[in-house]
């Protein structure tokens, strides 16, 4: 994955949407790190998203929640080529089982030591 410091996205003025995938994977890795590595360069490519969140456990256990800024840019991010195939690889490869939420974000805040 990116090389990116590690800290939360942080808020936006909603709405906005999450997109919160959450996944078990397999023993197999077939160019698993590249691929989602590419599809982030992807992702961040597409008007409306802004950001995301991921943390992985060493059990296998990940979550990766994606911020877009309407339904427009999720529908954009999902018709992307590159991203079903991914999407079907997973399915192949990558994946024991996943789960997929869609939610409307209406109230966003933070916090931030020394500021």
């Amino acid at each position: 994955m990116s090389d990116l410091p590690v800290a939360p996205v942080p808020p936006f003025e909603p709405p906005y949407y999450t997109v919160v995938f959450t996944s078990l994977r397999t023993e197999a890795d077939h160019g698993y790190d590249e691929t989602a590595e590419h599809m982030e360069e992807l992702v961040a490519k597409i008007p409306g998203f802004l950001g995301m969140d991921s943390a992985h456990t060493p059990g296998g256990l990940g979550i990766t929640v994606g911020y877009f800024r309407d339904e427009d840019a999720i529908k954009e991010w999902r018709a992307v080529t590159e991203h079903r195939a991914a999407q079907r690889r997973g399915r192949e490869e990558w994946y024991e089982t996943y789960s997929v939420h869609v939610a409307k974000v209406e109230r966003s805040y933070g916090f931030e030591r020394g500021s």
